[in-house]
């Protein structure tokens, strides 16, 4: 299964059977990454360039993005 987020400029995608629950997206940027609300991906909460340097700190790969243009 995935889940897809976009915010114009690139689509979050999420794999949650990918996911190890490190924790480090939504300490690394809570603003964007909010595991009590419902969705709990905002994709308007931060800039592009840093959710994508957020996304690169994942270490299962349940999180990765593709640029929409």
């Amino acid at each position: 299964m995935e889940k897809k987020y976009n915010n114009g400029e690139i689509t979050i995608v999420w794999k949650p059977d990918l996911c190890i629950h490190s924790t480090n997206c939504w300490h690394g940027l809570p603003s964007v990454f909010r595991p009590v609300l419902h969705p709990w991906i905002e994709p308007h909460g931060a800039d592009t360039a840093r959710i994508i340097k957020q996304i690169d700190a994942c270490p299962s790969g349940a999180l990765s993005y593709y640029f929409n243009n």
